[in-house]
């Protein structure tokens, strides 16, 4: 029996509003959002068998970054082949139990991108302020470690939210989400039962999310201290051309996340569904260019694995 008929609501399902009711507008989205889908399915793939491929690459930080990218493909597959679906089918419902599996893998990947991002941080924090010790710190054994908190710590982190979702009552009259996906926000605004215990767990899970970038931040700043001692080399300037694009796309990624999600439900806007695209679908499309493809030595390994293919090809 599903939980609109349990709660005597009777809500089976909601209807996903989208971002515009306009058709022209519709259309131009839908093949914005599949290319945007497929370059960030294409580029995080890349990463993952160019790291795979290649023994150089088996370092703490491509370490992480196989898993951002494999993070970053599950969290956009999670939301935008159901928004291309109801466009080509014209059926913009959503079922209650989908609605809520997706809002617990929305907020399970949001997490954990948050702290591999932070780890990442750190690991270029330790590599250029203690070279040296950097083998000691870093271990492998810390990595694993670290990592399988982490996919733990988001996994419980976003069912505790699911839960307190679930106990939520909907009004038959009200079952409209204004977005294209199942916005944890818009559903404690639409729910015609009290929601202060969720909006309480919520905040609290917002300063949580605030902790990684705190650790980003003075990680960079430790960074930007140690490279200012270096004399003026282009390698200086690499390094700062390096950390200004980490933290542009760290400051698109939280920037947009805290403007949504450090106001009460009620005042979630127009202007807050654009900005919930930012981090949900610009982000894990610009990570594996920002911290990958600009690389010269990830560069050569893609090349590598491109001739290793055309030479297995000739021979085939």
């Amino acid at each position: 029996m599903s939980r609109g008929k349990e709660n005597g609501t009777g809500v089976t399902k909601f209807l996903l509003l989208g971002i515009t009711s306009d058709p022209e507008q519709r259309q131009v989205l839908f093949w914005l959002f599949l290319c945007m889908y497929l370059v960030t399915v294409a580029g995080n793939t890349l990463i993952i068998l160019i790291i795979g491929s290649d023994p150089h690459r088996h370092t703490p930080l491509y370490f992480f970054l196989t898993n951002l990218s494999f993070a970053d493909i599950c969290f956009t597959t999670n939301l935008i082949p159901k928004l291309l679906v109801s466009h080509v089918a014209g059926t913009w419902t959503i079922s209650y139990p989908h609605c809520l599996t997706q809002m617990y893998f929305l907020i399970s990947f949001a997490n954990l991108d948050t702290c591999l991002l932070a780890a990442m941080a750190l690991d270029r924090c330790v590599a250029i302020c203690h070279p040296l010790q950097y083998h000691t710190i870093i271990s492998p054994q810390l990595c694993r470690g670290l990592t399988t908190l982490m996919w733990t710590c988001s996994g419980l982190i976003a069912l505790v939210h699911t839960f307190l979702m679930n106990r939520l009552t909907f009004c038959s009259s009200a079952r409209e989400i204004a977005h294209f996906y199942c916005e944890a926000y818009l559903l404690m605004k639409i729910a015609c039962s009290d929601t202060r215990v969720n909006q309480h767990v919520f905040l609290g899970a917002v300063v949580l999310f605030v902790a990684p970038c705190a650790l980003i931040v003075v990680s960079y700043i430790r960074i930007a201290a140690a490279v200012l001692q270096i004399p003026y080399t282009p390698g200086r300037c690499k390094a700062f051309s390096a950390c200004i694009s980490h933290l542009s796309v760290v400051t698109l990624f939280y920037g947009t996340v805290l403007r949504v999600y450090i106001r009460p439900p009620n005042s979630f806007s127009a202007q807050d569904t654009v900005a919930t695209i930012m981090y949900t679908v610009v982000t894990p499309m610009l990570n594996p260019f920002i911290y990958s493809l600009r690389n010269q030595d990830m560069k050569k390994a893609v090349r590598r694995l491109f001739s290793r293919g055309s030479e297995s090809s000739k021979r085939w």
